[in-house]
């Protein structure tokens, strides 16, 4: 076991899109000048992935940013001023049913073409000003300011990630929001991962008593083998006997306090790795069929999906479906009800979990309709699209996970041509219909689908990036920096001015928004000079956050009651691993709280750079004694 380096200053990439705020890890520093109001730059629309022609699969898509530990994606300039004193309290009130091209009551039916995106009005939170809590920062989210800034930044991050890939080579999928995991969640969904995939455990929590508070220390890591080039190693899980983490063509599994249990080569690299265990332990991965050679750079194509035992380490099966005398390939891969679905433009494919048996598989129909990719979890959640891959209609639509059947189905409003399965129970669904600043989700759709046609339940808006999810630009799982229980979706806000003097740094809350209504029910306080992420649920169904450390102070594990919005501190780290804990912050890496313990891993490794300080980590977990 080796034991992490002393703190040093964390390593400072390029400002913009993906950088670290002054906050993240770095001695606090005076506001820079306010500057005017800009127009709004819009964020460009995700490009239409192209099935695979006889081309070789590129590799997985790489981070946006140089090589190296990735930033935490704030931008560094343009603080926003001191936010107003927050208005009177006022009753919450129902929201509008119109917006996204559908008129409302007394609205009229909106002109031929485009619909308008975030025209529907906002919904007054129990706080008084629209989408406001107290202490949030001032102005309602426009398109001047500090959003426009952030908006040129992310353009800015796009051009600089294409340079990043023409330098290393070869052709790579960046996403506008994420990588092409980053589910967890939830994690990223599973407990701990940065998402609510699937749905949670328990109930809303609440029931239990005061937690007591762990020091933390490090329990072991795991050294990043040195690679010649960009490796995904995407994918961690953990049970009560081990935790597996995605490594350089190969799976390792652990036990929960070190010492290494078992091996499982790969053909290939991993292209994508879905975040959630089932409770026997079960995982899918999505690998490459070969890896680089002189005939193929970058490997094989995605076409081999494989089912395996995190508690063992022995593969259960491998799979892959054909169309026509081809392999398809897929872009991602989950399991629901039981069966495992991978999708992507090629075609999709369902196995069951436990023999490996083909179950059935997506057919276009005369509608020109096709799977795009599915959500997993307890339910199995297809996104179909017929038509024009841009333009036309795409449906939500809950599966029976055996036949493939069509349970119940939700129509999305027009141009809402991506949507993500943030999670499958309750079935909430993220969108991008603009000013989402780069985060890949500018709306949350709750839908209703106990009967055959879907309901929309309710709308929530990221308001112009005052909330900061993320979601990948055209994946269907993936969303993280956000926990979902049966009731509430929980968001971390923007960072911004504490607004108190003698409070060092900028701060962000955790805002929870009731999936009933939409609205905002109440916020959890995070620490000046740090940032507050959201790591997914625990077995009780409490949502997990995660304060991440700052230059000379340890990260905590928090649980939010969902009563009261006040955090617990379950795990309180120490100081003196803070560099590395940052280096592996779930803001843009792999989180999972499990068994008590906090993992922290890596989706990639790469090239020894010379921006490295000190010893690079695949994994590191920390603990109780």
């Amino acid at each position: 076991m080796s034991t992490p380096p002393p703190p040093q200053p964390p390593n400072q990439p390029p400002q913009g899109f993906g950088a670290p705020s002054p906050s993240y890890g770095y001695p606090p520093q005076q506001p820079a000048p306010t500057q005017p109001a800009q127009p709004a730059v819009s964020a460009p629309a995700p490009q239409s992935p192209q099935p695979p022609q006889a081309a070789p699969q590129g590799p997985p898509a790489p981070p946006l940013g140089p090589p190296g530990p990735p930033p935490s994606g704030q931008p560094g300039y343009g603080y926003p001023q001191t936010p107003p004193p927050p208005p009177p309290p006022s009753a919450p009130q129902t929201a509008p049913q119109g917006g996204y091209g559908y008129p409302g009551p007394g609205q009229q039916q909106p002109a031929q073409g485009y619909p308008q995106y975030n025209t529907y009005p906002q919904q007054p939170g129990p706080y008084g000003a629209p989408g406001q809590y107290p202490g949030a920062p001032g102005g309602n989210g426009g398109n001047g300011g500090d959003a426009a800034k952030k908006k040129r930044m992310a353009i800015i991050a796009g051009s600089v990630a294409a340079v990043l890939v023409l330098v290393g080579g070869g052709v790579w999928f960046a996403t506008s929001g994420g990588d092409k995991d980053e589910p967890n969640v939830s994690s990223n969904g599973q407990t701990g991962g940065n998402g609510g995939n699937g749905g949670t455990k328990g109930g809303g929590g609440g029931g239990g008593g005061k937690p007591k508070t762990v020091d933390g220390k490090l329990l072991f890591n795991v050294e990043q083998e040195k690679v010649d080039d960009l490796v995904n190693m995407n994918g961690m899980w953990a049970t009560d006997q081990a935790v597996a983490k995605g490594d350089v063509y190969k799976i390792v599994g652990y036990g929960l306090s070190g010492g290494k249990k078992w091996e499982l080569p790969l053909d290939g690299a991993i292209c994508w790795a879905n975040p959630k265990a089932t409770d026997d332990g079960k995982a899918v991965v999505l690998v490459s069929d070969g890896k680089p050679s002189a005939e193929k750079k970058y490997g094989g194509p995605c076409t081999q999906v494989i089912a395996f035992d995190v508690n063992k380490g022995t593969k259960l099966w491998q799979k892959s479906a054909k169309a026509g005398d081809r392999d398809v390939t897929f872009s991602e891969v989950t399991i629901g009800g039981g069966t495992v679905a991978a999708g992507g433009l090629s075609g999709g494919a369902a196995w069951s979990l436990a023999e490996g048996k083909e179950l059935w598989a997506p057919k276009a129909d005369g509608d020109d309709c096709r799977d795009g990719g599915y959500g997993g979890g307890s339910k199995l959640v297809a996104v179909r699209r017929c038509g024009d891959i841009e333009r036309g209609i795409v449906k939500i639509q809950t599966l029976d996970p055996k036949s493939g059947a069509v349970k119940s189905s939700y129509q999305m409003p027009p141009g809402l041509s991506w949507p993500h399965i943030a999670s499958t129970e309750p079935l909430v669904v993220a969108v991008n219909a603009g000013g989402s600043t780069g985060n890949g989700a500018s709306d949350f759709f709750v839908v209703d689908d106990s009967a055959k046609d879907g309901k929309l339940r309710s709308k929530i808006s990221t308001d112009n990036g005052k909330y900061e999810p993320r979601c990948p630009s055209t994946e269907v799982e993936g969303c993280t920096k956000l926990s979902i229980t049966k009731d509430t979706l929980y968001m971390p806000t923007e960072e911004h001015s504490s607004g108190d003097p003698n409070q060092a740094g900028r701060v962000n809350e955790i805002v929870a928004f009731d999936l009933a209504t939409g609205q905002t029910k109440g916020k959890t306080d995070g620490t000046p000079g740090s940032t507050l992420v959201p790591l997914g649920v625990d077995q009780d169904g409490y949502p997990i956050g995660y304060q991440i450390p700052t230059y000379n102070a340890g990260g905590k594990v928090l649980r939010i009651d969902p009563k009261t919005y006040k955090a617990d501190v379950l795990l309180k780290n120490a100081d003196e691993t803070s560099r590395p804990e940052r280096e592996l912050s779930p803001d843009f890496q792999l989180g999972l709280w499990a068994q008590g313990r906090l993992f922290l891993g890596t989706k990639y490794a790469h090239r020894a750079s010379s921006v490295d300080l000190g010893k690079q980590y695949t994994l590191m977990a920390f603990g109780g004694s």
